[in-house]
């Protein structure tokens, strides 16, 4: 009979308590609210982070092109025969001063410059400039020498025309090519072109009008 007994009753201690089971609950719930505190502000400051950078790329750091402009031409060494027509076997030096204007935040490293003079269509001078670098926000100017060969002009159906007016019509083409790198993040190749229609005065060797037109590849 005695084995039939009911075993004895567990201590209460040994038994489970509600109390530890509200307690485990309550600490997950606060570390799962911590977590998803923390990667709320991760992911938050991930967003305002791409959206400055986003901000700065459209803005600051947006690349801009490179301005280049012919500031004036000087015309020397023009021998005249008569004081009407150049003289056969001589050269005109045209200089021209060119200036390229860099607007962006980061350095403009070009190439080196090239410039061609024509007369009705044909290339009668060209001149090589040296390559450089214009700084942020900053403007370099450079002189380019250019020789005429004026047996070309000479043998141009044009030119007497030309001379009865007094003023000879020629077209200038400036080409500038270099890249643009914004810390080593943001890189981009820029071609800058101008062409240049001028009337040159014969008598006064001036440059009597000057109209230009700018085009930039990338």
């Amino acid at each position: 009979m005695e084995r039939d007994q009911a075993k004895p009753l567990a201590p209460v201690s040994d038994l489970p308590s509600s109390d530890d089971g509200e307690v485990a609950l309550h600490l997950k719930q606060v570390r799962r609210k911590k977590f998803v505190k923390c990667f709320g502000s991760v992911a938050a400051l991930a967003i305002i982070l791409a959206v400055v950078i986003i901000i700065l790329i459209f803005t600051v750091f947006r690349v801009k092109d490179p301005i280049i402009n012919m500031n004036g031409v000087a015309v020397t060494s023009l021998e005249l025969i008569n004081g009407t027509i150049p003289k056969p076997g001589s050269n005109i030096s045209v200089t021209a001063d060119v200036s390229v204007k860099n607007p962006n935040v980061a350095s403009f490293n070009y190439r080196n410059t090239t410039t061609m003079l024509y007369y009705y269509g044909k290339v009668v001078g060209d001149a090589r400039g040296p390559p450089g670098r214009a700084k942020a926000h900053r403007i370099v100017r450079m002189n380019i020498t250019i020789d005429i060969i004026m047996d070309r002009i000479l043998a141009s159906p044009n030119l007497v025309m030309d001379v009865r007016s007094g003023m000879l019509t020629m077209v200038s083409y400036s080409r500038v090519g270099g890249r643009i790198n914004i810390l080593n993040i943001i890189k981009r190749h820029v071609t800058v072109k101008m062409n240049c229609s001028m009337t040159v005065n014969i008598f006064s060797q001036a440059i009597q009008q000057q109209k230009c037109k700018r085009q930039v590849d990338v």
